[in-house]
Order: C-alpha cells, then sequence, then structure tokens
C-alpha cells in the first residue's frame, strides 16, 4: 500500500480528475501534518488529534472516539481509571506487520499500516492496566467500507496474535457466518504467510492449521455452520462480517471459551448490511451509546467509518468518512463513476450506500432524539420533594420472558414532567445476557428488579404500585390491554383508576410528538436514570401514512418497554389542558379539577 490521503480539500477547487494524491500527501509527510517516524510520535495519538482539529476529515462516531482517546490520556494516573496507554505496546503489531507482512495481492513489497489503522491497531494493543501491564480492550470492533484494507489487518494482526503477543499456546481463529467465507479469509492469512520469507521459515501454512513451532500456537478457522464448535480455548478471535450473522451462537461460543486465557481478545471487522436483526446492529447501538457516554464500557474499542447522513452521499470529499483508505486501495475518481452508475437502478443504490458508504439502509424509522437531545434533559430532583404530589401511572407488560416496565409521570406545574421508572427482568435473561447490557449494575442502582426464575409476574408490577401509592396520590394507571386483562382486574380491586391506551398512531402519534418537543425544551426530569436513559436512546420512529408517528426499535435486543410505559402515562397526562389566562400567561388545569367538571 502507499501512504493515505488524510485530506482537508478546498470544497471550491477541487477535482478528483486531476487531483495528484500522491503530491498531496509528500507534502502533508514534509509539513509534518503526517508524521511517519513512530519513534518520534505516537501516530495513534496524532491521527486522533488530527481527527479531532479537522484535518482528517472523519465521521462524527470517529471523532467521538478520538475524543475518548484523547480524554483517557488525560485520565492517567487518576483513582478511578486504571489504564495507562504504551506507545511501545502500541506499535509492536503494526512494527510486526510492516516488517515482516506482504500483500498477497497487487505489485506492493511490502505493507505500509495507514494513519486510521495505526489509531485502530494502536489503540487496541496500547492500552493496558497501569498495574499488570493486560490489555484493556477485550473487544474491538471496526466498522469501516469494502475495499479499505480489511482482508490484510485480519490477516496481520492473526500472524502477530500468534507469534508475537506473549501467549504461549495462543489460539487464534479466523471466524465467519459461513464455512466459504471463514476459508477465504483463512487462505488470505496462508497467501501472507507463503508471500514473506521470514514468516515462510518460521510458520507452518498447512491446509486446515497454521502453526507457530516457537509457541505452540496456531491459527484455525470456523463459522456458524461448522461441524465442531466445541473444546476452543480462544486467545484472540476475528470476526469477518459480522454483518451476516442472524444470531450469536458463534460469538457467544468465542466469548464462552476465553476464560482460561489472560488478555484474550475478539475483533469484528466488517462493513453495513441487510441484516437489521443480527448482532451488528446491536453492537451499532453499543457504539452510539458508548461513544456519546450513554453507557460505560471501558473494555471496548470502537472504530466506526460512516457516512453521517444522505447529505454525505452526494459530496465525494466526505467519502473518506466510510473509506479511510481513498487514495491506497480506493480511486475516488472511479468511486465517483460507480456511484453515478449505481443511482439509475435502485438495487445496486441501495448496494453502494450499504456497502461503499458503510450505511444501513432503514425501513423508514428514525431516531426519535438525538443524543445530544437527551443531554439536555440532565435535571435532577429529590424524590421527598414529590411526596403526595398527583401522578400518572403507566405500564408495558411486554413479554414474560422478557422486560416489564412501569413508572409514574409527576406534573412540576412549570411546563416540566418528572419521570420515576422502574423494570423487571428475569433471572434467565440475566444469565443468558448476550448484549452486555450492564443488567447488575442497574439492579445496584435501583432501577431494575432481577426476578429468579424464567418469566414476570404480575404481582410485581401491582405490588410496585400499592407501594408508590402510599408515597404519591396516583390519579390513573394507563396501560396496553395486551396480556394485562388479569392485571387490570386486580389493580381496579385495589381501588386504583385504570384505562387503557389504544396501540394505534392515530392515538399514540400525538403523545411521540409532545414528548418529542419537551426533550428537545429540556422538559423531562428522569433524574438521568441510566436504564430509562437507554430505553430513549433505543427508540425510532416511524410515520404511517397520515404522518402519525408509532414508536419501534431497531433490533429485538434494543428494548423500549420503560418508553413504552412512559408514552401510555403521557397520553393521559396531555389530557391536563393548557389555557391562557387573562394575564397571557399559561395555566394548567389538572386531571382532578377535569373530573370534577365533568
Amino acid at each position: 500500500m502507499t501512504k493515505q490521503v488524510t485530506s482537508m480539500m478546498n470544497l471550491t477547487t477541487f477535482n478528483p480528475k486531476t487531483f495528484d494524491y500522491k503530491k498531496w500527501v509528500d507534502d502533508q509527510v514534509e509539513s509534518g501534518a503526517i508524521l511517519t517516524d513512530p519513534s518520534k510520535t505516537s501516530l495513534t495519538t496524532r491521527y486522533a488529534e488530527m481527527l479531532i482539529d479537522g484535518t482528517i476529515i472523519a465521521s462524527k462516531k470517529n471523532i467521538l472516539a478520538a475524543k475518548r482517546h484523547i480524554r483517557d490520556l488525560g485520565r492517567q494516573g487518576t483513582k478511578d481509571f486504571p489504564w495507562i496507554f504504551v506507545e511501545e505496546k502500541a506499535h509492536r503489531p503494526i512494527r510486526f506487520i510492516e516488517k515482516f507482512c506482504r500483500p498477497s495481492k497487487g505489485n506492493f513489497k511490502r505493507l505500509v499500516i495507514q494513519p486510521w489503522q495505526h489509531f485502530a491497531i494502536g489503540s487496541t494493543y496500547g492500552w493496558v492496566h497501569k498495574d499488570t501491564g493486560v490489555r484493556r480492550f477485550r473487544e474491538s470492533i471496526v466498522f469501516v467500507a469494502r475495499k479499505n484494507g480489511k482482508s490484510t489487518k485480519i490477516s496481520g494482526v492473526s500472524l502477530y496474535s500468534a507469534s508475537k503477543d506473549g501467549e504461549n499456546g495462543a489460539d487464534v481463529y479466523l471466524l465467519a457466518n459461513t464455512k466459504q467465507q471463514a476459508g477465504i479469509v483463512y487462505e488470505e492469512a496462508q497467501k501472507m504467510v507463503k508471500s514473506s520469507p521470514r514468516l515462510r521459515r518460521q510458520f507452518r501454512a498447512k491446509r486446515d492449521e497454521i502453526t507457530y513451532p516457537m509457541t505452540m500456537s496456531k491459527i484455525e478457522h470456523r463459522a456458524s455452520d461448522s461441524d465442531k464448535l466445541d473444546g476452543l480455548n480462544t486467545h484472540f478471535g476475528v470476526f469477518d462480517e459480522i454483518h451476516e450473522f442472524k444470531d450469536y451462537k458463534l460469538i457467544n461460543v468465542i466469548k464462552n471459551s476465553r476464560g482460561s486465557r489472560t488478555q484474550p481478545l475478539i475483533m469484528y471487522i466488517t462493513t453495513a448490511g441487510y441484516q437489521l436483526d443480527g448482532p451488528l446492529v446491536d453492537y451499532y447501538e453499543d457504539a452510539n451509546d458508548v461513544l456519546n457516554e450513554i453507557l460505560e464500557d471501558e473494555r471496548t474499542f470502537y472504530y466506526m467509518a460512516e457516512l453521517d447522513d444522505a447529505s454525505d452521499m452526494y459530496n465525494p470529499l466526505s467519502w473518506i468518512k466510510a473509506n479511510p483508505n481513498i487514495g491506497v486501495s480506493l480511486d475516488l475518481e472511479i468511486m465517483i463513476e460507480d456511484w453515478k452508475k449505481a443511482q439509475t437502478k435502485p438495487e445496486e443504490k441501495t448496494d453502494y450506500i450499504t456497502k461503499q458508504f458503510n450505511m444501513f439502509v432503514r425501513s423508514g424509522a428514525q431516531p426519535f432524539i438525538e443524543s445530544e437531545i437527551l443531554r439536555r434533559n440532565r435535571e435532577h430532583i429529590d424524590l421527598e420533594d414529590l411526596r403526595g404530589m398527583n401522578a400518572i401511572g403507566g405500564y408495558d407488560l411486554s413479554d414474560s420472558e422478557d422486560f416489564t416496565s412501569a413508572c409514574l409521570e409527576f406534573d412540576l406545574g412549570d411546563g416540566r414532567v418528572f419521570i420515576l421508572s422502574h423494570s423487571w427482568l428475569p433471572e434467565s435473561k440475566v444469565i443468558a445476557n448476550n448484549e452486555k447490557i450492564p443488567y447488575r449494575e442497574y439492579e445496584e442502582l435501583g432501577y431494575l428488579t432481577i426476578v429468579e426464575g424464567e418469566y414476570i409476574k404480575k404481582e410485581y408490577v401491582e405490588d410496585w404500585f400499592i407501594a408508590m401509592s402510599k408515597i404519591y396520590n396516583i390519579e390513573l394507571v394507563a396501560f396496553d390491554e395486551a396480556k394485562a386483562f388479569r392485571l387490570n382486574e386486580s389493580m381496579k380491586n385495589h381501588g386504583f383508576v385504570t384505562e387503557k391506551v389504544k396501540q394505534t398512531p392515530m392515538v399514540l402519534g400525538p403523545a411521540v410528538d409532545d414528548l418529542r418537543e419537551m426533550f428537545i425544551d429540556g422538559k423531562i426530569v428522569f433524574n438521568e436514570d441510566r436504564l430509562f436513559r437507554w430505553y430513549i436512546n433505543n427508540v425510532k420512529i416511524k410515520p404511517d401514512r397520515n404522518k402519525n408517528n408509532m414508536p419501534t426499535k431497531q433490533s429485538r435486543y434494543r428494548k423500549i418497554d420503560g418508553f413504552a410505559a412512559f408514552l401510555n402515562a403521557h397520553k393521559h397526562m396531555m389530557g391536563k389542558l393548557v389555557k391562557e389566562e387573562e394575564t397571557g400567561e399559561i395555566g394548567v388545569i389538572s386531571m382532578s379539577e377535569l373530573m370534577g367538571r365533568s
């Protein structure tokens, strides 16, 4: 490979047909904008700085990943942050790849790791525990468009992991959804060994196994449809194209096989895909949550190269956001020609958007609110100040084997509302946790009750409302009638006023729109309940033909039950009519006043 284009090109003068990539990069190196000598500086950190200051055009998520790296550098040595960045450890796998590995395709004598790869590889290997030296990141997700050097990275890092990662008997697995795809990845590693005189002397490349006798290590390939998946002992597992995975079968096998390793690593390298109900979408949402500081995960690294929105598709200067290897393994002029052709055929256009712009082509669903909007609602209220106040309740039973949620919504009288939310989850769901959701932490914080057994009994919800009714005045409990008949009858027998909420766009649409406006205005107070925040962040909205917005979730693992309970309550909270008084001030008529007038 050659050097990379890291561009802040002049939008008025740039012409892809005449642009000289080599001269541009040489000028950058000469000026010091790109530093190629790792003994002088860490390209991992330099790349992060260049993303933040705009020297390199990058996706919003990768700018956040860069800020995370710089922020963590500043946290080194603090009491609550046990990790340090060691440049030598960051550069070791990069030095190995550049010194010993040769690409099997093209007329290249050696590999030159690009700055974006310095960041991804260097971050993954450079962050370690300050006392033990054990690697910080147990998982690394590299989300990048096709033809950006993915296979080269998989092969190089795999060979390093088997030989130079300080682990005797290191078992390395090249993983894919099918045997055929796994075989393609494995053959690339074989070819890399055969292409390098040094590696050819030290490795033994066989049909089904590459061995490194010096450390008794091996590289094998496995797939979801492999006949034998038991007995693995993973030091390093790298998944290729997890957008094809429909379930967590192979992923769980690999995760559960690393228990005896000191610093195992699982790496996922993939483009976007069409499987919108599988692991990749869950990991993609995790990346958004972690990089936006909605969820905490100190042990997973994210590099998310994608176009930020549809407008980027029509600006070739933005394509580097999804294709950091433009000018190296990708020619921008050819990309422009291919894009023009693809736009004439819907199927080709969709494929190009998915694979080259690295964007999921969704079925019309849009985020309910952006992370920045959610952060506007950070106010806290002492629960004691709410004692005796009126509240509207809501619950969503969902499936008995999954989340069940309930809430109380309080009108604070000044345009704001307060949400007190609680959820229940069967212990069996927690044990089988595929989604890396911190259930136990949510339980310790009081947001969640983990129930023994495999399902949620309706009595748990009823008991919660009874307990809350001793503290607050619950005027009404709103609910989705699905699966709720027995609970509703019991609630009425205990003196609660209940009312069902039809789950239709015409009924829920106005409440969805009203809540969105309140979030935008910073009028939702929830004491930064992390579980409730997770629910809100998972909500997508999909309009019907009459433009009524209905809440939905992007995949089966991104739950919105807490939002559904809130929405049921808010449908009736909207019944507290707003009137304009003679003074021009806004007054609120309470539900009790309305009931008294009727």
